[in-house]
């Protein structure tokens, strides 16, 4: 699979209890196997306020599948890490798979590249010229 994932993401984190999903948007930056890049999202606090944190991503791609890291910068007391192992779908423009805090919990996550199917065709267009 050779199209790279640099770009802009929307996604979706779910818990496994009776908690809402949550939105964030990740920004990838991939340079041969390795992925890196920043996520923004406003989880809720145990008392269910809203909080705005922030994140960085490292981590690496093999073919289809992908694992990062992310770790919060402590923004709103929140400076733990977080697994997540995906598979890109055959286009490379949805990411699926879950997420973990060993030993605490984890759920489900799906990343979409909302541009990346439209990028595609705008390269194949400009390649032909």
């Amino acid at each position: 699979m050779s199209v790279n994932l640099t770009g802009i993401w929307q996604g979706l984190y779910s818990y496994p209890q009776g908690y809402e999903p949550v939105g964030f948007t990740a920004t990838l930056l991939e340079n041969g196997k390795w992925l890196s890049g920043s996520i923004h999202e406003v989880a809720l606090e145990h008392d269910g306020l809203p909080v705005e944190v922030f994140a960085t991503l490292l981590g690496s791609r093999q073919g289809r599948q992908v694992d990062f890291a992310k770790t919060y910068d402590g923004t709103g007391d929140w400076a733990h890490q977080v697994l997540y192992d995906g598979l890109l779908n055959d286009d490379a423009t949805e990411l699926t798979g879950r997420w973990s805090i060993p030993g605490v919990w984890s759920g489900k996550f799906l990343m979409i590249r909302p541009e990346g199917r439209r990028a595609g065709v705008i390269r194949e267009v400009f390649q032909a010229v």
